[in-house]
């Protein structure tokens, strides 16, 4: 594997960390994503309470419908 190095100021090098640990993320995978033009890492699932069971479960990602015993049988229909 290669290393890559460059300059600069002390400025841009405290914004690149502090955008790199916002996202979670090492230095390097940060440089990576960037370079590649991938946007921000995605945001971790969130979790909301069953309203039938109690337990907590992920919530659907915003504008998605929720999952449902009839969706997901429908998704593993085909499934050998």
């Amino acid at each position: 594997m290669k290393t890559i190095s460059f300059k600069v100021t002390d400025d841009e090098a405290k914004l690149i960390r502090s955008l790199a640990k916002q996202e979670r993320t090492s230095l390097s995978e940060y440089l990576r994503r960037r370079a590649k033009g991938a946007g921000p890492a995605p945001e971790p699932p969130q979790r909301t309470r069953c309203e039938f069971t109690g337990a907590m479960i992920f919530a659907p990602h915003p504008g998605k419908p929720p999952l449902t015993t009839a969706s997901v049988r429908e998704m593993i229909a085909d499934f050998p």
